[in-house]
């Protein structure tokens, strides 16, 4: 995960970038030098705070593409035929 550094002058000239960087790890704004703020995905922030994610949101992720997904078989039916 590659951490981005961008002073606050960066961050203010290309929003963007940063919302776009943050999509790939941490970005820090650093004021005067010295690292002042942190941008991060909803995602990252809420699993930094141990906040359960549903399944719709971890597959909605950019970097959902790349988890291979083999569910397992059901073994029972999940239906019956009705008896008449």
């Amino acid at each position: 995960m590659p951490i981005v550094t961008m002073t606050s002058r960066q961050f203010n000239q290309d929003t963007a970038g940063a919302k776009k960087a943050a999509q790939q790890g941490p970005v820090f704004i650093t004021d005067r030098g010295r690292a002042a703020h942190v941008l991060l995905t909803i995602e990252d922030y809420h699993r930094l705070r141990g906040e359960e994610t549903s399944l719709l949101a971890a597959l909605a992720h950019p970097a959902s593409a790349d988890i291979d997904f083999e569910p397992e078989p059901i073994a029972t039916p999940l239906h019956r035929v009705p008896e008449f």
